[in-house]
């Protein structure tokens, strides 16, 4: 059998699940990057290079982020606040989990059950979760994967996700601080 190979969709309506195709998610200090480990630092900057070359890059933060709720999600909120400001990329939030219905406004909310009509009506090609809870993320990112062509990123505080396209695990507003260098360094050295 041959090693999948994940690629940016549409995947089809069931994609398969990346861990049971043999992906095996990142060790500490390192990423995920389609599929394949590679060292945190190649991750940081592959997914900066990711949102400066994207055509309309937005940023999903999640709950553990957007509730002030300890030192940490206020630090990380601010450094992704940054992020969005050095891209410069949208800001969708996902406030959280319930679905919205009967309809949402696509342009200013994601609705997580179904990301999908949020990246479909934005013309999102490149998304990056930030301080949404792995449940939740590991579901939503599965449906982009099938149903649209975006690339995803996600930042992980825990153990890394293995169902996005690029994942960076054990977060901290450090890590955010890094991929906000990387932006800066590469429109930098970018050839105009």
């Amino acid at each position: 059998m041959r090693p999948y190979e994940m690629t940016i969709g549409p995947e089809g309506y069931l994609p398969p699940s990346v861990s049971n195709r043999g992906v095996i998610g990142p060790s500490k200090g390192e990423g995920l990057v389609m599929g394949k480990r590679v060292p945190e630092q190649l991750a940081i900057d592959e997914a900066a290079r990711r949102l400066i070359m994207a055509k309309n890059p937005t940023i999903f933060p999640g709950p553990l982020v957007l509730w002030a709720w300890n030192e940490q999600a206020e630090r990380e909120s601010r450094v992704v606040k940054a992020l969005a400001e050095a891209v410069p990329a949208k800001l969708i939030p996902m406030a959280d989990y319930r679905p919205k219905y009967p309809k949402i406004i696509a342009e200013k909310e994601i609705n997580p059950n179904h990301p999908n009509l949020t990246i479909w009506k934005n013309k999102i090609d490149v998304c990056l979760f930030v301080g949404v809870h792995c449940h939740q993320s590991n579901i939503a990112l599965k449906i982009i994967r099938g149903g649209t062509d975006c690339f995803t990123i996600a930042l992980c505080t825990f153990n890394g996700d293995d169902e996005a396209h690029l994942t960076i695990r054990d977060l901290t507003a450090s890590t955010i601080q890094r991929i906000v260098d990387s932006v800066n360094r590469q429109k930098r050295t970018r050839p105009s």
